[in-house]
């Protein structure tokens, strides 16, 4: 049995007829292309989603992948602001730090400068020409102050009037200064 085999088509030893054209009967249905068509989505995974999502066809181009990076940007933009927030407040801060050192220095100074008053009083104090200046000056203010409020009483005060006695406390300053020097 073995011989008869050895020549025999694997066709003919099932028992099959040769002669029967078997390429047309035999064969599946030609299996159609596929057509390559660039549509608008293309089917990228997300693979941050739990699920498959199609995805627009210029995904690799869009700035914003997903809604995880979107989210991700979000909290970025958020800390940057805080963190701007922060320095900003910080700069204000040592700002408001320094107008404070600034102010506590100028009072200092002014402290200073009204203790230097002081004992230039408390050393002139007995000076004549310093005590004959305080008194001529005060009576000079309270006499031009009560002539004013008469005239401006009687409706008499102007401009002019104004100007004279201003000229006149001028030259009397002026004289007194060089006197005492």
């Amino acid at each position: 049995m073995l011989m008869s085999s050895v020549g025999v088509s694997p066709l003919r030893a099932s028992g099959i007829d040769e002669s029967v054209d078997l390429t047309v009967h035999s064969r599946a249905h030609a299996v159609p292309g596929l057509e390559v068509h660039e549509s608008q989505t293309s089917s990228l995974v997300d693979v941050d989603s739990p699920h498959i999502v199609s995805v627009p066809s210029d995904y690799e181009e869009q700035e914003v992948k997903t809604e995880t990076q979107a989210a991700r940007m979000e909290r970025e933009a958020e800390d940057k602001a805080r963190a701007e927030a922060k320095k900003a407040e910080q700069k204000a801060e040592e700002k408001a730090q320094q107008v404070k050192q600034k102010a506590a220095e100028k009072a200092k100074e002014a402290k200073a400068e009204v203790k230097k008053d002081a004992r230039k009083l408390d050393e002139n104090k007995d000076n004549p020409v310093f005590i004959g200046n305080a008194i001529l000056w005060t009576v000079t203010a309270a006499a031009v102050g009560y002539g004013a409020y008469q005239k401006n009483k009687e409706g008499k005060l102007d401009i002019q009037l104004v100007g004279t006695v201003a000229a006149a406390l001028g030259v009397l300053g002026i004289m007194d200064y060089t006197a005492s020097k």
